[in-house]
């Protein structure tokens, strides 16, 4: 009994660590500009928002969350956005790694003119985190670029790609 209670204390002791870690993180870099949405509510409404991958094309490529539509990051723009023909009144939830540059690019989207535009808290890593999803050529897969060795420390689940 005691042994259960010590093992469920030090894996919750971590998850708040980490969750705690990522708050600051994302504090660091990120101004609020653009609200965040969690794993959990984007998980519960993925059928009825866009979702639009912010990462570089060899990211998207190795994979993705289901259904996410690419549109970069360093080559982001707004005529990339427009062949999306994404009704204004939509919904729109970017993604990135982390939450990073998803923000920048929802801070463009919604200058822009859209107005519902929610940042993914943790982005893949965390979604990947929560056991969900993801997908390579609409197959799924365990496989997830981590951006560069140094971020993969942020990935828990699946084969890190680099």
């Amino acid at each position: 009994m005691m042994k259960s209670f010590l093992f469920l204390f030090l894996i919750t002791g971590q998850f708040c660590i980490a969750q705690n870690s990522l708050d600051k993180l994302l504090e660091k870099f990120n101004k609020g500009s653009v609200p965040y949405i969690t794993i959990s509510d984007l998980h519960k409404i993925k059928d009825s928002v866009v979702i639009l991958d912010a990462r570089e094309k060899e990211e998207f490529e190795i994979s993705h969350i289901p259904k996410a539509k690419y549109v970069g990051y360093n080559n982001f723009s707004l005529q990339k956005l427009d062949s999306l023909k994404i009704p204004r009144t939509s919904t729109i939830v970017v993604y990135c790694s982390l939450g990073i540059r998803s923000e920048n690019i929802g801070e463009k989207i919604k200058e822009y003119g859209y107005p519902n535009v929610l940042n993914l808290y943790g982005g893949i890593f965390e979604w990947k985190n929560h056991n969900l999803e993801i997908v390579n050529n609409n197959k799924i897969t365990d496989s997830i670029h981590t951006f560069s060795k140094k971020w993969s420390k942020w990935v828990q689940n699946g084969i890190k790609v680099y």
